[in-house]
């Protein structure tokens, strides 16, 4: 179960303070020390690829909240014992596994070590700069004998070399000579806790269901280890999974002072000492070039040759070749994917963070899911979940196409583990898990995890959504349309038909025993989101279909081979989606969450004490469920998907009766909340629901950013600057814009990529611009005008105003009449008093 706690910000104010992270529109900046918030700024300050991930750990080593470098899919499994068994339950648990660890270079001068937690800094600086693609850190210490010594550090994980990651670290004396160690070392963290056997910080902390597993025994086969002069080799294979991983480092050092070094290595340690002569004025640079390569079950002296490899190429290319690549990679991604809000500059550097984060989780992920917290933490145990497909595909999609495309074919090669899911749970076609690494069901929770049906569907949503915008039918015809037909079997095998009740003879169909997103209702009849989004499933499966009959016949001849397709297969779909019941209640004039959803009471929320959130964290499962109160926005987010189904009167009836009984315990909220409010009018609160979404990890809004980025917010920010404030929708493949920008902001700028062509969008309050940076020509259409859009020239279109504007926020609806009659009543459980 997925959840999140702390205060949101009630108003559009900076949350940071700024006097130890002053604002810098490319960078985030760490003024001040402090060991206070170590979890929170090992997150923020991670550095990563999509495969490999680093935290922002200091190079000292020590103070910390907990060591963590990590590599997308490489993980441990671990027998899942329930308490009562049953079957079809998921049985075996897959975890992240904390691999070596290479950023540790630790100082000594005069012999006595530098720890940031006491030394006395005269200055200090860390920055994560998002052009460069690098943390650099700049201090000037003073030690116990007085001497003072300038210590410049870097760290990068390359986004061109996907197995790469380039450490420095530069020391200069500044007035007096000193002896100067530098220890440079790799460690198995995993089986050894650290090098002095400190439990973290992290390992401390009470339960809670978003953090990862810890393991009982050694994880971490020691397989290899090898060191020479300047290289160190270790590898291992895990006990239960049998991935296997090896890793290499190469040192260099480069000074005029006069050096000796030596080398260890063992099973779980490597060590490259360098002892100085250091003189004032004298730098000593040492570079650390890290190579890390994994598999599913590869040999390891194989990685080892492939470690080698990677390292060798790199001392043929030279260090200085790679630093210049990253900033030419992001120099690229920046041009395709920044989003600019003009005056606005923490705003700004905090959309850039965001979108910087995205790079970080889902860049090099290929052959892999981009996990919920990417590699920047142990977070919900590596797994990818379905806020790959809503929250992070839509901006690979319209910025950088060929990560989408990596990231659904990643559902494709799961694929066979989806049918077997499938065929556990009696069900035809396939079933993708809603929590998995390896393609296996990994929740043992399965009210509010298996039964998520729902992201069948979503899968199949961001598939259409690719391929709309992308026009990449190769895709579609090989792979995709396998996903449609299984998808679609599964919901016209999970469903069933009824004849209707209210003696209009139309039959519906109908779908039981699922969960939405919302995880604090759970194994509910008709969930609107889950029929909404598999009526959507099942049309497009048939659309496809005889789209590929018709137009692509060797194609589709090879599909129905492949899947023994009955050719009245689409039909069924067809209908099953054109009857699909979409719960409506005439009383209250809403969409109900579920069947039976409004036959529950409301609960309270205005008046449920700050300590008892997240809810999850302080009742009982069975207690929620009893209620009417969500934990994410789950109609919200179906009027959003499938907006063209619903009227603009029906988005704010459904989003008035649904905010004030929605906790935002999850991070997958805010930025919904946020879309739907702008466009049925609600504009101070979308731009606060933005903010609590901008900053969710930045200022640490749910309390748990130490476990990891809340990658999916990440991606719900841009959503809601493009969709949200730039009113962009995408319905079957047709872009269309109505605008809602914030009054306090002068300008809003993106660029998304359609068919090919790089599309430049401006939002002022009276107009819409665009412009054809490169590529062909796009049309679009603003408020039900057609724009043509011809290459190299700024259309402009006009503006009447921003859309309705409704003041205040909606309250709760208590009071309203359900179907019998009765009242809907609001509340807030009790613990029992008294004699127990």
């Amino acid at each position: 179960m997925r959840g999140s706690s702390g205060d949101e910000p009630t108003t559009a104010s900076d949350p940071l303070d700024r006097a130890r992270f002053p604002v810098d529109e490319w960078a985030l900046i760490e003024a001040d020390y402090s060991t206070a918030d170590l979890g929170i700024t090992e997150t923020l300050f991670a550095v990563g690829n999509g495969y490999l991930g680093m935290r922002g750990n200091v190079e000292e080593g020590r103070e910390t909240h907990f060591h963590g470098t990590f590599v997308n899919g490489f993980h441990e499994t671990w027998p899942i014992r329930h308490a009562e068994e049953a079957f079809g339950f998921a049985r075996v648990g897959q975890t992240i596994v904390n691999v070596p660890d290479n950023k540790t270079m630790k100082l000594y001068i005069d012999d006595e070590p530098m720890l940031l937690s006491v030394a006395d800094l005269e200055t200090y600086e860390r920055r994560l700069d998002f052009r460069e693609g690098v943390l650099h850190r700049d201090v000037i210490w003073r030690t116990p004998a007085g001497k003072r010594v300038q210590v410049r550090s870097s760290r990068m994980v390359s986004f061109t070399q996907r197995h790469l990651a380039i450490m420095t670290i530069e020391i200069t004396m500044l007035d007096d000579p000193a002896p100067v160690v530098v220890s440079s070392q790799m460690l198995n963290r995993q089986d050894g806790k650290d090098e002095y056997h400190v439990r973290a910080a992290a390992m401390g902390e009470g339960v809670d269901p978003r953090k990862a597993e810890s393991f009982e025994s050694r994880v971490l086969e020691p397989q290899t280890h090898w060191a020479s002069d300047r290289r160190m080799i270790l590898g291992y294979r895990c006990t239960n999974s049998k991935m296997t991983i090896a890793v290499g480092a190469d040192h260099d050092i480069e000074t005029e002072c006069e050096y000796s070094d030596l080398v260890h290595a063992d099973e779980d340690t490597g060590k490259k000492v360098y002892r100085v002569d250091a003189e004032p004025g004298k730098p000593i640079k040492i570079t650390k070039v890290v190579s890390y390569h994994s598999s599913r079950g590869v040999p390891v002296r194989e990685l080892v040759d492939r470690c080698r490899r990677t390292l060798d190429r790199v001392r043929e290319q030279g260090v200085d070749g790679q630093f210049a690549d990253q900033r030419a990679w992001l120099d690229a991604y920046w041009a395709r994917a920044d989003v600019v809000v003009h005056d606005q500059p923490a705003v700004q550097q905090a959309i850039r963070w965001n979108l910087y984060q995205i790079a970080q989780a889902a860049a090099r992920a290929e052959q892999s899911g981009v996990p919920a917290k990417g590699v920047t933490g142990s977070g919900y145990g590596g797994h990818y979940f379905w806020d790959t497909e809503v929250y992070l595909l839509p901006f690979l999609i319209y910025t950088s196409p060929a990560m989408a495309r990596s990231a659904l074919r990643f559902r494709y090669n799961m694929l066979d583990a989806a049918r077997r899911r499938a065929a556990d749970l009696a069900q035809s076609g396939a079933l993708f898990p809603w929590r998995t690494i390896n393609g296996e069901e990994a929740s043992a929770y399965y009210a509010a995890g298996t039964a998520q049906y729902h992201i069948d569907a979503d899968v199949s949503y961001a598939l259409c959504k690719y391929v709309d915008a992308t026009g990449d039918v190769d895709l579609m015809q090989r792979e995709g349309v396998d996903i449609l037909v299984e998808t679609a079997r599964m919901w016209a095998d999970l469903g069933f038909w009824r004849d209707g009740g209210d003696g209009d003879g139309q039959r519906t169909f109908h779908i039981h025993g699922v969960t939405g997103p919302d995880e604090y209702t759970t194994v509910v009849n008709d969930n609107l989101f889950t029929n909404v989004m598999a009526r959507f499933n099942l049309a497009q499966a048939a659309v496809v279909v005889r789209g590929l009959a018709e137009n692509a016949p060797r194609a589709y001849e090879r599909m129905v081979h492949r899947l023994d397709l009955d050719p009245s297969e689409p039909d069924e779909w067809a209908a099953a989606a054109d009857a699909m019941a979409i719960p409506y209640d005439k009383a209250t004039g809403i969409n109900p969450q579920d069947s039976h959803f409004l036959d529950r009471e409301m609960w309270d929320l205005k008046n449920t004490p700050a300590d008892k959130r997240p809810l999850l964290l302080h009742y009982h499962p069975l207690v929620i469920y009893r209620f009417q109160v969500l934990k994410q926005a789950d109609v919200v987010l179906a009027l959003f998907l499938q907006g063209d189904h619903f009227s603009l009167e029906q988005k704010r009836a459904d989003f008035e009766y649904y905010d004030p009984i929605t906790t935002g315990d999850s991070t997958l909220s805010g930025v919904v909340q946020s879309i739907i409010a702008a466009e049925v009018g609600y504009r101070d609160l979308a731009l606060r629901y933005f903010y609590s979404s901008l900053f969710v990890d930045l200022a640490d809004f749910h309390g748990n950013t130490s476990d990891g980025v809340h990658v999916a917010s990440t991606g719900g920010v841009w959503t809601a600057l493009v969709y949200g404030f730039g009113g962009m929708r995408d319905y079957n493949g047709a872009i269309t814009f109505d605008p809602r920008l914030p009054a306090s902001w002068p300008k809003l700028e993106f660029k998304i990529t359609l068919r090919g062509s790089r599309v430049r969008v401006e939002v002022t309050a009276d107009a819409i611009s665009f412009l054809i940076e490169d590529g062909a020509e796009v049309r679009v259409a603003v408020r039900g005008e057609q724009v043509t859009v011809p290459p190299g020239e700024l259309v402009t279109v006009p503006l009447d105003g921003q859309g309705p504007e409704i003041v205040g926020v909606p309250t709760l609806q208590t009071g309203e009449r359900r179907p019998d009659g009765t009242l809907i009543t609001a509340s807030v459980p009790q613990p029992a008093t008294g004699r127990r």
